[in-house]
């Protein structure tokens, strides 16, 4: 969550330029951060300092394609690409997901629960749910986590057709993976794998991709076309820009 990075650091030079001091050795001193937090004590400091000024760990940023859970999104990745080859959800009998051990309990179980998630916030955190919803509606923004979508008769009827099996071969805490098995009512078994999270290091968005999730989400919370379109040239244009007074115009 870099937005947390990015609120301290910017509070951090507010405080200091407001003339707010503290130790200089707050971080490799005798009290300080590394002997409190370090698991020895003779902390190693090469690892932080290795590629100082080259590496940019930014780079590395993960935005995800959809409003839910991270480990999730491979898998709605894989129940969109199952709908957009034409398998119809009244012709599934079942799917399967192959998953890491380590994700069920957040995702999976009470698989009761989670075929009917009770919140808009539960249905985040359930990998039936949003499967359903994003092989219905291509997409699992926002707008795919309301009331009235969480109740959807279609969706989760669905939603109770999914399970999981544990994977002792699968990634996970390493790598986010999704991998699914859907038996059809003729007999035919589809399987579609998605090999890591969509929007991380190894298969970033597009920017146009991330400028159409952007918009979506100022839409969604109740900005119009005109000025959703002015935060997005405005943002294209920042580096340019002699300052950032231009901001203010955001505000409210």
């Amino acid at each position: 969550h870099p937005g947390w990075a990015a609120q301290s650091g910017l509070r951090a030079a507010l405080m200091a330029r407001g003339g707010f001091t503290g130790p200089r050795t707050v971080l490799e001193g005798v009290h300080g951060f590394y002997k409190a937090f370090a698991p020895s004590r003779q902390p190693d400091f090469a690892p932080l300092l290795d590629g100082l000024g080259r590496d940019w760990v930014m780079a590395g940023i993960a935005f995800k394609p959809y409003a839910c859970g991270t480990m999730t999104q491979p898998f709605i990745d894989c129940a969109i690409r199952l709908a957009r080859q034409g398998v119809r959800a009244e012709e599934i009998v079942s799917i399967t997901c192959n998953v890491g051990e380590g994700t069920v309990h957040r995702l999976w179980e009470d698989l009761a629960v989670k075929h009917r998630p009770p919140t808009p916030y539960a249905a985040k955190f359930s990998t039936p749910f949003c499967m359903a919803v994003g092989f219905f509606d291509g997409r699992a923004g926002f707008g795919q986590f309301t009331e009235a979508r969480i109740r959807d008769p279609q969706v989760l009827a669905l939603a109770a057709k999914i399970r999981y099996r544990i994977d002792p071969a699968d990634e996970y805490p390493k790598n986010f993976t999704g991998h699914l098995a859907a038996t059809l009512a003729d007999g035919r078994v589809v399987e579609i794998r998605q090999p890591h999270l969509r929007g991380g290091a190894r298969e970033p968005l597009s920017d146009a991709e991330l400028e159409a999730k952007a918009l979506d989400n100022l839409r969604y919370g109740g900005w119009d076309d005109e000025q959703a379109e002015a935060a997005r040239r405005w943002c294209r244009d920042a580096f340019g820009a002699a300052d950032l007074s231009a901001l203010a115009r955001f505000r409210g």
